[in-house]
Order: structure tokens, then sequence, then C-alpha cells
């Protein structure tokens, strides 16, 4: 499988059309198109839906699978050989960090702007996900590090318990009953039309919690990112299960009211074990070990 290939598919992809690629890659028509066929016979499936010339080309089940791929495998490759070409005594490149959405986050964002404001050649890429998207992105080697809320099983990885900890709460308009309550009770929720997050032990933290089994807790939407949530609940659709600070709702017609409960989800670092880390994470890490030791 060629690199350069895979670029030429993602070009047309880009485009949507051969002739467009071939003009932005520079290359003739038919030298695009024996390019990518030679890419389908060698994965034996048909990777685009050819029309008529007006048509823009689409991709198959087959094609979406291999743009995935292909951008994970570009990305990769560029990253390797922006790292190769540093001389020794350079420190820089990419360091990319993912996690979900979380007001806890600021310990690492303190981090890395000290790290940057001293190294400025090095580039930070966040990436925001659910604890599943993370986990798949450090696997492939897409991530550096990445941030865990609350119960997630990190065995497979080395961890740093960060300093940093969220807490449950529902965002609510302005003119719901619990707008003005400093706390929510569990068999306050029963009946309650529940916006949450997609993450699985979300709901099932929410039922532990409440004691209503999570078949009968009525979820009418789930979300990945709060913003979008956010809008549901403007709307009118219900109320939306979600860590504190994540949003600022001075000046909305939103409220965000904690849950009544004990417990906080504690902050994580995480990244694969035998894994050999590059300078700009070297030097990330140690900072961000210093900055939990009250450094």
């Amino acid at each position: 499988m060629d690199l350069r290939v895979l670029r030429y598919f993602l070009t047309v992809v880009r485009e949507e059309s051969i002739s467009g690629a071939a003009e932005a890659l520079h290359l003739t028509q038919p030298t695009l198109s024996r390019q990518l066929k030679e890419l389908e016979a060698e994965f034996g499936a048909q990777l685009f839906i050819r029309g008529n010339r007006a048509q823009k080309l689409s991709l198959t089940e087959k094609g979406m699978l291999l743009r995935r791929r292909a951008e994970e495998l570009i990305e990769l490759a560029d990253r390797t050989q922006a790292e190769m070409l540093l001389q020794d005594t350079e420190v820089g490149g990419d360091l990319n960090i993912g996690g979900g959405e979380s007001a806890g986050m600021r310990t690492v964002a303190r981090a890395a702007s000290a790290l940057h404001a001293q190294y400025p050649n090095i580039r930070f890429h966040l990436y925001s996900g659910n604890a599943e998207d993370v986990k798949e992105r450090l696997e492939r080697g897409l991530l550096d590090f990445g941030v865990f809320i609350g119960p997630a099983s990190l065995e497979p990885y080395h961890t740093l318990r960060l300093p940093d900890a969220d807490a449950w709460g529902l965002l609510v308009r302005e003119d719901s009953p619990f707008a003005a309550r400093s706390n929510i009770r569990p068999a306050e929720l029963q009946g309650v039309p529940l916006i949450t997050s997609r993450q699985e032990h979300a709901i099932r933290s929410l039922a532990e919690w409440t004691g209503i089994a999570p078949e009968k807790l009525n979820v009418v939407a789930t979300y990945n990112l709060l913003f979008n949530a956010s809008l549901l609940v403007e709307a009118g659709m219900g109320a939306a299960l979600c860590l504190g600070g994540i949003l600022n709702t001075a000046g909305t017609a939103l409220r965000f009211v904690p849950l009544d409960r004990s417990n906080v989800l504690h902050l994580s670092l995480a990244w694969k074990k035998y894994q050999t880390l590059n300078k700009p994470a070297e030097l990330f890490l140690a900072g961000l070990r210093a900055l939990c030791a009250g450094g």
C-alpha cells in the first residue's frame, strides 16, 4: 500500500471528482484514474460510486472505511517524518492529547502553556471525544496522551492522577423547577426527560445513584459534545446530565444544578505502556508531574 497513492485517493475524496483532483495534484486524468483502479484491485473492492460526468464521486462503504484509515496512516507518516527531520539539538514537533470535555483540563492546559513558552516549536493538538474514542486513538498511536474522567479501565496504560475533579449535575432552563435549587436528589429524576452522554458509564452511574434501572430512566436524547445538547435544553426537550464548569451559563437562559452526591470524578492522564515518548512528550509529562506535585 503506497502512501503516495493514498494521498491521491484522499485528494479525489476531497475534490469529489477525478478531474478536480488531477488538477490539484498536477497529474493527467488517465494517470490518476489508473492509480485508483490499481488501488481498488489491490483491495479487491470498489471504492467509488461512479455516475455520469456531471455527478460528483461518492464513496462506497469500503471507500469510507479506507478514507478513515488513510487519514490515520497519513497523519502518522507525517508526524514520523517531522520528528525524524528534527535536529538533535532542536526541541519541536507535535504533541497530541485527547480527552472528554472537562473544566478539569486546566492543569493539562497550564502544563502545555508553560512548555510552549519554553519551546515554541512544539505544536499542541487537542482531540475531544469520549473515553472509547480516546482509547482507540491511543491504541493506534494517534494520541500521545489521553485524559480520562472518573471510572475507566486503564490497566493497559501508565497513569498519572491529576489534581482536578468534576461533579455531575443537570443543565436546565431557567424556568425549570430545578433552576433555583442548590442540588437535586435522586428520587426527583423519576420521569424527568434526560439528555445524557453517549458513554455507557454515564447512564450506568446515574442509574446506580438514583436506584432507577437504566431502561426505566426517561432518556430522550444523547450527545457527545455538550454545546449541541445545550441547544436541546434551550428548545425545551429536557435536562442535560453533564459535568459542571464546561459551559458558562452566565447571561443565558440556562442553569447548572449539581446532583446531590458526595462522590466526585477525578481525572487521570494515561499513555501506552512500553511506548517510547518523543522529546516533547517527555518534557510535557515532566512538567505536568511537577504541577501535580505542587512544583
